[in-house]
């Protein structure tokens, strides 16, 4: 069963509580000053990237289009809002009725990003698009932070597939978001079912060390597995001697035995003498699995040890020391009355630092070298210079309201790997570094 495209909201009554106060207060004090219908355009991005990161991964904007369809201010929603007086009565009525008309532009699912980017445009009354911004930005905030850690991973793997296994280390809700981010970023499977039902991501898991404790010795543990999942299993070999497990896997599976996991110990170490051992058993082509508190740095140092796949947990499902990417929703433009027709005007603040803001409704492009690779985010208020035309990055997602841009997770990951590969090559690097293309204004 594959419902990654169907759209189907959370598991909660609606998404509109998933929000501050102070929208609601703001709501209402617009409706009072005769404000809250002027034409707004409100956008998301960062003013820099985490420290040391060289890109930022979009991700969540699928969750995004689920949480907009699901904003709606239900019955209980509204006694709950009455019941702790947090607006008026006429605010209530407003919402209750409450459906968002505007229109959603935005960086589709697996770009790329770069500081200043335009990552989601939304544009409506202010009064509704005011309403969006802590679900939205707590969905993007989150899921592209998974996102980016997860395509650092996926580059220091090399081509070896990664199994997400961070259920058990984040919130039960995030874990499944966690999930679909590790995959959009590059991640081959999940071992979350929640996950696997929702977005169609495929799933994996064998046993864990309680299972060979369960049992009276070793060889009872596997005999008891491969009897349940056939040959083809994967094997946790590190309880107790890793080179006499070794040897008595392959004694209960045979030389077909699918894979040995190894959770603990000098991995590097492990995994070549494991290597040795398997092949001198005929194993040769039984893989290793190698997991115990990865991030991309681990990944790469065993870059060159006989490591087939990587199980990766507690650093991925929190962004790998960057559990956010300090995104913000901001008011850039909106019109001098509540006339349809009235002319947008910048809006921008000012402040003191780096927390200004720059006004006017935005367009993005990547231009490339001539070589095809990326050299620079080229941001703009005013027409696409003609050269920029095809390489523009936002596309349509919601249109008077309704969403026009759902697909499958898999789009959205095989995107991923085509912004990234368009990247310079210095973009996979870990070592510390500014952004890998720079940003201009024009």
């Amino acid at each position: 069963m594959n419902t990654a495209d169907l759209g189907l909201p959370v598991d909660v009554p609606s998404t509109a509580l998933f929000t501050d106060q102070y929208e609601l207060t703001m709501l209402q004090a617009a409706l009072r000053a005769g404000t809250a219908d002027r034409r707004s355009v409100f956008e998301v991005f960062t003013r820099r990237l985490p420290s040391g990161r060289r890109y930022g991964v979009v991700a969540g904007t699928g969750r995004v289009l689920d949480a907009v369809e699901n904003f709606r201010f239900d019955a209980d929603v509204i006694a709950f809002l009455r019941e702790q007086g947090i607006v008026d009565e006429p605010t209530l009525a407003w919402l209750a009725s409450y459906r968002f008309s505007g229109d959603i532009w935005g960086y589709p699912e697996g770009e790329v990003y770069f500081p200043g980017s335009p990552i989601l445009r939304v544009e409506g009354s202010f009064a509704e698009c005011v309403l969006l911004e802590t679900v939205i930005l707590s969905i993007l905030n989150h899921d592209s932070a998974i996102a980016a850690a997860a395509s650092r991973m996926s580059a220091s793997a090399g081509g070896r597939p990664l199994i997400e296994m961070g259920a058990r280390r984040t919130h039960e809700l995030s874990a499944v978001a966690s999930a679909r981010a590790a995959y959009v970023g590059g991640f081959a499977s999940t071992s979350d079912l929640a996950a696997g039902f929702r977005y169609g991501i495929p799933t994996v898991g064998t046993s864990a060390h309680a299972f060979t404790l369960l049992h009276d010795n070793e060889r009872d543990a596997f005999q008891a597995q491969v009897d349940s999942l056939g040959s083809g299993t994967t094997l946790l070999v590190d309880t107790y001697d890793v080179a006499t497990a070794v040897r008595t896997a392959v004694e209960v599976a045979g030389p077909g035995l699918g894979a040995v996991r190894i959770d603990s110990g000098d991995l590097l170490l492990v995994a070549h003498r494991v290597r040795q051992q398997l092949d001198e058993l005929g194993a040769t082509s039984t893989k290793i699995v190698v997991t115990s508190d990865l991030d991309e740095y681990a990944i790469a140092s065993l870059a060159a040890a006989p490591v087939d796949a990587y199980g990766v947990g507690t650093q991925l499902v929190t962004g790998s020391g960057h559990p956010t990417c300090s995104m913000v929703y901001k008011l850039v433009a909106r019109a001098q009355s509540a006339d349809p027709k009235a002319p947008l005007i910048p809006v921008a603040k000012k402040s003191m630092g780096a927390k200004s803001s720059r006004g006017g409704r935005k367009w993005a492009a990547r231009r490339p070298d001539a070589y095809g690779i990326a050299e620079a985010e080229v941001i703009g208020t005013g027409p696409v210079p003609a050269d920029l035309l095809s390489h523009q990055l936002q596309v349509e997602l919601v249109k008077s309201g309704e969403v026009v841009a759902r697909e499958p997770l898999d789009a959205a990951r095989a995107r991923h790997t085509a912004a990234r590969s368009s990247l310079p090559m210095s973009s996979v690097q870990l070592s510390r570094g500014e952004p890998v293309i720079p940003t201009e204004y024009v």
